[in-house]
């Protein structure tokens, strides 16, 4: 009699097979899993679309707007922290950052970074400052900078001052020898000049750095006068407009720095240099990865 009553019934015996029972039992599993799939989806930190993360103020359109940052601006804005800032300064602040975020997001829609020259060279800037921000935080070892010191040398003395005069006589005869004979024992004047046919050049005659010498005179006379004591004269230097001949009347040549009094300098170099390194690295990296093609006429 029990056995008649259960086969009678649509569910069956549970230790036989029933394909009903089955499949509302498989409907039901995949119910259940997509609603854990969905809690998980619409829970997980950082891709909730239905609650704002802690540590995040906003977000719009599914980015963020971070906490830190709205409480770094709060007090920026109006120097109070948090807890002492009224409704009202607390509702500018965030009403600031998501209009900024907003107007952001437009502005990659409409493409500005491609045509906006400010925009592109703050991209730039920015990427440059991210890869240089090891370099530029790092503090290198006393060790590493006394390597680099040693290794520039030349990079760290004081600049070398000097007051030369640059006298031109003719090329022929022998008026630049007699003048650099009457120059040993004189010094030089307009009328002494004038007696052997020179004339000043007019370049130098003022104190000068070297580096403003250096261009004042040209390589070639620069070099005889680094080498001039106060009151000498140069040998005479054949040049294309005639005799050169100079007389020295001041040369304070440059005094190499020690480490301590040039350490920040060779800090400030060390680090320039490395910035250097990563940011040539960092564009030949990018030079490889990308496909450029250049114009026929510009290659």
């Amino acid at each position: 009699m029990t056995t008649n009553v259960l086969e009678g019934r649509s569910w069956g015996h549970l230790a036989e097979v029933n394909s009903k029972r089955s499949f509302f039992l498989a409907i039901c599993g995949a119910v259940t899993g997509l609603l854990l799939a969905g809690y998980v989806l619409f829970t997980a930190r950082g891709t909730s679309t239905l609650m704002v993360p802690a540590e995040d103020v906003a977000l719009v359109n599914q980015q963020p707007v971070s906490r830190s940052d709205y409480l770094i601006q709060l007090q920026s804005l109006y120097n109070v922290a948090y807890s002492h800032a009224t409704r009202e300064q607390r509702q500018k602040v965030l009403n600031d950052m998501i209009r900024e975020e907003l107007f952001v997001q437009r502005g990659k829609e409409l493409d500005v970074a491609s045509t906006d020259p400010d925009v592109r060279n703050a991209m730039v800037n920015a990427v440059e400052l991210e890869i240089a921000s090891d370099a530029i935080t790092s503090q290198p070892t006393e060790a590493a900078l006394r390597g680099y010191y040693q290794a520039h040398l030349e990079r760290y003395a004081t600049e070398g001052i000097m007051t030369v005069e640059d006298y031109i006589f003719p090329a022929n005869g022998n008026a630049a020898s007699q003048a650099i004979d009457t120059l040993k024992r004189e010094a030089p004047t307009p009328e002494l000049i004038a007696r052997f046919g020179g004339k000043s050049s007019g370049k130098v005659g003022d104190e000068e750095f070297y580096f403003a010498a250096r261009i004042h005179l040209g390589p070639r006379l620069f070099a005889a006068a680094q080498g001039l004591s106060q009151r000498d004269v140069s040998a005479p230097i054949e040049m294309s407009d005639g005799i050169h001949i100079l007389y020295m009347l001041r040369n304070v040549r440059p005094a190499l720095l020690d480490f301590v009094s040039a350490r920040d300098r060779v800090l400030s170099d060390y680090r320039n240099e490395r910035v250097h390194h990563l940011t040539t690295g960092a564009e030949a990296f990018l030079h490889k990865r990308a496909n450029i093609l250049i114009a026929d006429d510009l290659r």
